[in-house]
């Protein structure tokens, strides 16, 4: 399997998107501008002002003003006129297809669903527009994160994949390149995930003593690299929170080689090094590697591999 750096990649101008909102009661007596400022950090006051004042924000058939206060149960319409998302690579390797059930190999840069400026550049519309417009993944990977994702072709296959994911009864194996040859060859990271403060983002997902979600990793070194002092690594998750992997390794004092936001201690660097670091940049070597599941419609035991890409490959094992 081949993962090229810079093939297919390109840039989309959209159709725009329609962006819908309810007003709880924690935002009752807000004003628009209050309401968008304070829930939508990723963009400035100012730039909520001006879309504003644009009339982009409707509340029924009412264009609502920077002043308009707000009352809960309020229906929010943003109207995000058309733009151009950033360069992705717009391809994927078909690895499996059968009984309702795709499986393809995506390459890092590539988003899997919408987020962030990423509206039809993803994973999802490329499958989509190749393969037919009744798939969507059944779970999702980073953007900087390469190989395995599941899509299903109808509900029943969809929700079974997705409980099995949520359950633990898949099993999921990645490969990474960590910083350091001093690892144990074998241990583990138990170690709740949850959403903390951040001041760029509002919240980030990263380790939390308590109140976050239970989560495990279990470390298997492959080989050290002692020229470069990185070690290759495979990680199989029972559990799969948001950026598992990259806080984990990062927690147990082994960032990813090229982690652009988790340091040791699984939690976001700060300051000049933090710069203007996001969950979505790309740099770091993780890799989804193998699933072993049972078709949750048809009973058969299914087993896919996709191979790691050059950089990820054991010189030993392959």
């Amino acid at each position: 399997m081949s993962f090229p750096s810079s093939t297919g990649w390109r840039q989309r101008r959209n159709s725009g998107w329609q962006y819908r909102d309810i007003v709880d009661g924690a935002a009752t007596g807000w004003t628009g501008l209050e309401f968008y400022a304070r829930r939508f950090t990723h963009s400035s006051e100012q730039e909520w002002r001006q879309r504003l004042q644009a009339g982009r924000m409707r509340r029924g058939d009412e264009a609502i003003a920077a002043d308009t206060v707000l009352a809960a149960g309020d229906r929010l319409i943003y109207h995000r006129a058309p733009w151009t998302e950033p360069a992705a690579p717009r391809w994927f390797a078909l690895l499996h297809e059968a009984d309702g059930l795709l499986a393809v190999a995506k390459p890092a840069g590539l988003q899997v669903l919408p987020a962030a400026g990423y509206l039809q550049n993803t994973l999802l519309d490329v499958v989509r527009e190749r393969r037919g417009p009744d798939w969507a993944p059944a779970h999702r990977l980073g953007r900087g994160t390469t190989g395995l994702v599941l899509f299903a072709s109808d509900a029943p296959v969809r929700r079974g994949v997705a409980a099995a994911f949520h359950d633990g009864s898949l099993v999921k194996v990645y490969r990474a390149l960590v910083q350091g040859t001093d690892l144990a060859d074998r241990f583990e990271v138990d170690a709740e995930i949850g959403a903390i403060p951040d001041p760029t983002m509002g919240s980030i997902h990263a380790a939390v003593d308590r109140g976050g979600r239970s989560s495990r990793s279990l470390v298997r070194v492959i080989e050290r690299r002692h020229e470069t002092d990185a070690s290759l690594v495979d990680v199989e998750i029972p559990t799969g929170r948001p950026h598992q992997i990259r806080i984990h390794l990062a927690l147990a004092g082994h960032p990813l080689v090229g982690e652009p936001l988790y340091g040791v201690g699984g939690k976001p660097r700060t300051g000049a090094v933090r710069s203007a670091a996001r969950p979505g940049d790309i740099g770091y070597h993780l890799h989804a590697m193998s699933l072993l599941l049972t078709h949750p419609v048809t009973g058969g035991q299914i087993s896919l591999y996709c191979q790691p890409p050059l950089l990820l490959r054991s010189v030993v094992a392959g």
